[in-house]
């Protein structure tokens, strides 16, 4: 017997860590193994691996083992609609993993950011940025005479800004705009401003869906592309999504689709 006991015992100590029970729910065993991946899921996460976080995921596997058991006891896992809503969840779950796979395999390096930097700063190369004036007001007519009066130097750009338009934001400030490139502009007054040198006023008024519109280009510079440092980060997840989007592309053009 004493032999039995022994033999036992070294068993049990020679049993794999992956084969070790850490607790049994209804006579169903939850493995150290399986505890040790959800762990690793939480890690990935961003969660530290402590004694208390293990305790907090042994008890929350227990609480979804009794749940889990509870639901197939009362036959809620044959019913169509959850069963449509598991295989979602599952086709979910793997095209995620699917696409991730796919980024660690193919990474966006800091050379290929690099190339994708200096390729947009070529494209934005002499581009200009203005600094801008408006007023808003409501008809044809009325911006005409304001035209004409501001012309004739009877009232300041200024001035007929605060008195007479109507946009809130500009209007108090002497309708004053800031800096910007002509594209945050819907395109009628876009293309109107790109018409203007430093200095200049609109002759005629612009028509856009806001209303009539008075424009003075106050200043020019050429657009200051950011630093690679600073703009980083975004060019990185579009090159990310770029990727993702012709990789999926692909997986569909190379499909048997009927």
């Amino acid at each position: 017997m004493k032999r039995i006991a022994v033999f036992a015992a070294a068993c049990a100590i020679a049993l794999p860590v992956y084969a070790q029970t850490v607790a049994t729910v209804n006579g169903q065993a939850i493995s150290q193994e399986k505890l040790d991946q959800f762990v690793a899921l939480l890690i990935k996460q961003g969660a530290q691996d402590t004694p208390e976080l293990r305790t907090q995921v042994k008890q929350e596997m227990v609480n979804r083992l009794v749940a889990v058991q509870a639901a197939e006891k009362a036959g809620i896992d044959k019913q169509a609609d959850v069963k449509q809503e598991i295989e979602l969840a599952r086709q979910g779950i793997l095209v995620r993993a699917l696409m991730a796979d796919h980024l660690k395999k193919n990474p966006v390096t800091d050379a290929k950011i690099q190339a994708e930097y200096d390729e947009i700063k070529k494209e934005q190369a002499g581009k200009q940025e203005y600094k801008l004036r408006h007023i808003l007001v409501k008809d044809q007519k009325a911006a005409e005479d304001l035209t004409a009066s501001i012309k004739a130097k009877k009232v300041t750009f200024e001035a007929a800004a605060k008195k007479d338009s109507l946009d809130p934001g500009s209007g108090k400030n002497g309708g004053e705009l800031g800096w910007g490139p002509a594209t945050n502009y819907v395109p009628e007054f876009a293309e109107a401003v790109q018409k203007l040198k430093k200095g200049e006023m609109t002759d005629k008024p612009v028509q856009t869906q806001f209303g009539w519109h008075i424009i003075q280009v106050e200043d020019t510079r050429d657009v200051k592309f950011p630093e690679l440092a600073e703009v980083k980060p975004q060019i990185e997840e579009m090159m990310r999504q770029q990727q993702l989007a012709e990789f999926q592309q692909k997986l569909i053009k190379d499909a048997k689709i009927k």
